[in-house]
């Protein structure tokens, strides 16, 4: 199966081990092995079931999704969706949406690389390096989705090595196993219990942790380009859903049983912390390159993703048609080079403006993943029937429950959104990611009066798979 337009086709070397650890890959960047920090320091032991709340909140949003990609695999997978659902607007929002997000965390994930670099390399200005890494990792995306593939499955691995690992170490402790240790679990109880602050910064912090945990999404998105896109996503989901709940939960909790929860600095990695404790020499040079491997490891998935969602706008007539244009290996190459240069100007945003205009995206790049999160789970109420009548009432792939599952995981998703209006931190990420897509909409209608006043236009259908070889155009007859 090809994704192919008039432009350019997008190839199919990705393997199923190359899905599932871009799908685990995607999940376990920086918010784990720092932001886990203040998320145990504000709800103390109690995390642990916070962590617990929002992983399974994620794991119905990946079925949900999943039973739509597999029943019909895209290349914009949740974008075209939308659009399937609710309309072009729908599906026009979406994508810029997880575009805009996703060219925020490249350039955020660039400047904070370059920081972990500077411990090793002195007297190399951050941006310089910012800019080292992302030429760095362009290349990779340039030269192959078989490159990128390869990359990311070993990213992921020593990224899901490392978690492993540490599981098995801050285990061996707390059940005193390791030298000098005895069995202990002490300080899921001695400093104020279990929930020290009640049980709403338990809830609230969901909002919180949400952020650190998505990213298992972009799997349906990189499955167009593997030879069984619906099998694939299939057993990508299965394997990340249940996988991501361990890694969050398990570690959370060693890291709550080993170091009392009010003594974790917010900002500072409390897998460090643990390993301090456990007297493994070398730890902080080893943690740093674990943490410097997740960033590039979310970096490459950035630059992947935003190069693909411009191929389904370009295929759509919604942005530039050169954006689906492709090499020899089937690579969107302009879409690449373009999303680059959102990235250059991002870290150059954040080396002139770091208290500001920086902070800004960064702050309306939050509520974005919950917005595209809502639009999955309206879309999937909305398709359900619709899937069953194109597989004659056989789904390979369902979510549970439905309708009365994905009805509460989507007023689960809109409370968080609700409630991050009574935090003044995340009530500024809120109201500048509703201005975003506001921005967006507005883009959306003129282009549309626009189009209607061209005699001209020749609209473009939602990008499909085709069989590879068949030539299908995707335009309208």
């Amino acid at each position: 199966m090809h994704a192919k337009t008039a432009q350019g086709e997008l190839h199919t070397p990705l393997e199923q081990k190359h899905l599932t650890m871009i799908a685990l890959g995607g999940t376990m960047g920086a918010g784990l092995f720092i932001g886990s920090g203040a998320i145990i320091s504000e709800v103390g032991p109690a995390s642990v079931l916070t962590y617990t709340l929002t992983g399974g909140l994620i794991m119905l949003v990946m079925r949900m999704l999943g039973e739509m990609a597999v029943a019909n695999p895209r290349t914009g997978s949740f974008t075209d969706y939308a659009r399937d659902a609710m309309g072009n607007w729908a599906g026009f929002s979406t994508a810029w949406l997880y575009w805009y997000y996703q060219m925020v965390i490249v350039g955020f994930e660039a400047v904070i690389g370059a920081q972990l670099l500077q411990r090793w390399i002195h007297g190399v200005p951050a941006w310089v390096l910012s800019v080292i890494l992302l030429l760095a990792l362009t290349m990779v995306n340039l030269v192959s989705v078989g490159s990128f593939g390869k990359f990311e499955y070993w990213f992921a691995g020593i990224k899901i090595g490392a978690v492993v690992l540490f599981v098995v170490v801050a285990a061996a402790f707390v059940f005193g196993w390791w030298p000098g240790a005895s069995l202990d679990f002490s300080n899921l109880t001695d400093h104020g219990g279990l929930a020290p602050n009640g049980l709403l910064p338990m809830l609230s912090g969901v909002v919180v942790v949400i952020f650190s945990m998505v990213g298992a999404e972009v799997v349906t998105v990189a499955a167009a380009e593997s030879k069984e896109p619906g099998l694939a996503i299939k057993r990508a989901v299965n394997a990340v859903i249940y996988r991501v709940l361990f890694f969050f939960v398990t570690s959370s909790l060693l890291i709550v049983a080993i170091i009392p929860w009010n003594s974790i600095p917010t900002g500072e990695s409390p897998f460090l912390l643990v390993l301090q404790v456990l007297g493994i020499p070398g730890v902080a040079d080893v943690l740093n390159a674990v943490i410097l491997i997740a960033v590039l490891s979310c970096l490459n998935i950035g630059l992947y993703t935003t190069s693909r969602m411009l191929f389904t706008l370009g295929a759509n007539g919604e942005c530039p048609s050169w954006m689906t244009k492709t090499n020899k290996s089937g690579v969107p190459v302009l879409g690449v080079l373009s999303c680059t240069v959102i990235g250059y100007a991002c870290i150059a945003i954040g080396y002139f403006f770091p208290d500001s205009v920086f902070l800004f995206l960064i702050n309306a790049s939050g509520a974005m993943i919950l917005f595209v999160y809502l639009m999955i789970c309206i879309s999937q109420i909305l398709l359900r029937k619709k899937n069953e009548e194109r597989h004659n009432g056989k789904l390979e792939f369902k979510m549970w429950a439905y309708p009365y599952l994905p009805l509460a995981v989507t007023g689960a998703i809109l409370f968080i959104l609700v409630s991050m209006l009574w935090n003044p931190t995340s009530r500024v990420s809120l109201l500048q990611g509703l201005a975003v897509w506001a921005i967006i909409l507005v883009a959306f209608a003129v282009k549309t009066l626009r189009g209607r006043s061209s005699t001209n236009t020749d609209p473009l259908e939602p990008l499909e798979l085709t069989p590879h070889g068949s030539g299908t155009d995707l335009r309208h007859p």
